[in-house]
């Protein structure tokens, strides 16, 4: 376990499920004070439109005002291949700070090339307010938290534990949807298995946050479970699994799904933290880089 783990401490956690891309946003509140973090943020667009909204950033916005919260922290668990982060919007409208995985700048070296951005994008993470190092610790008001790096879907995912509460971002899926995929740049499944490794070390009764749920098999979309749950049940990984079947099924697996919906403009989007690009007259533009992914 990475760091001392305090299972006394028990944010009150507000779901926010966005229908169109099958996200959980959170708002995570310290317990003992009025500060709350915001983890995985959605920005709403119309791709085939190329149109932009914040119905669902409005809504976060509308509760912190209405229950008299302090943003501190606007959490990206990783850079998101399926939708768009909103963290500029809610920083603009409530402030607090914006952080993600110091690996980002793996993430901006790797699509930087893809997208074939030039010398005004910056590759060093500096659109971002913090860069979390594996174990770094923080604070949400009075309530210590901590990042822990979970790499293998990409290299800039991170798991950040609050109190009894950890975000896992697209490391886990609820138990009966397995693990994220491990196919896109820069992803590896043997290192997906050994995060995820790290995130069954927590505590047994440690709460799981998801940030997708697609509701298999036709059950009602769910987004908590425990470490417990998910080492006796996870499909890809629970029982006991080894790590060499884990990645000949993740491997095969991979093989056949598609690439997501929004991969194109969410990577150009996020690896800008939630910033949409511009063209040279500062018009916003995105880019359709053909057989690049």
């Amino acid at each position: 376990m990475p760091k001392p783990v305090n299972m006394s401490v028990k944010p009150d956690v507000s779901a926010h499920f966005d229908e169109a891309t099958n996200t959980i946003t959170y708002i995570v509140k310290d317990p003992a004070s009025d500060a709350c973090a915001i983890v995985d943020s959605v920005m709403d667009i119309d791709y085939a439109a190329g149109r932009i909204t914040y119905d669902h950033a409005d809504a976060l916005i509308s509760e912190i005002k209405s229950r008299g919260l302090r943003l501190e922290w606007i959490i990206e668990t990783h850079v998101h291949a399926d939708h768009l982060s909103a963290a500029p919007y809610l920083q603009q409208e409530l402030g607090g700070k914006i952080g993600v995985s110091e690996k980002i700048i793996v993430v901006q070296e790797t699509f930087g090339k893809v997208f074939n951005e030039g010398t005004e994008f910056q590759r060093d993470g500096s659109q971002f307010d913090a860069l979390f190092k594996d174990g770094d610790t923080y604070m949400v008001g009075t309530m210590p938290c901590f990042a822990m790096a979970t790499p293998g879907h990409t290299p800039a995912c991170m798991v950040h534990v609050m109190g009894d509460a950890a975000f896992v971002g697209d490391t886990l899926f609820m138990p009966d949807g397995g693990s994220a995929r491990a196919d896109f740049p820069g992803g590896d499944a043997g290192e997906l298995y050994e995060s995820i490794q790290k995130v069954l070390a927590l505590p047994d009764d440690m709460r799981l946050f998801m940030c997708h749920d697609y509701g298999p098999n036709g059950r009602e979309i769910e987004w908590e479970t425990t470490v417990a749950n998910e080492k006796a049940h996870n499909i890809h990984v629970g029982g006991g699994k080894t790590r060499e079947e884990f990645i000949k099924f993740r491997t095969e697996r991979d093989a056949q799904l598609a690439m997501p919906k929004l991969i194109i403009p969410s990577l150009q989007v996020n690896m800008r933290a939630g910033e949409v690009p511009t063209d040279k007259d500062g018009n916003q533009m995105l880019k359709v880089p053909v057989n690049g992914l």
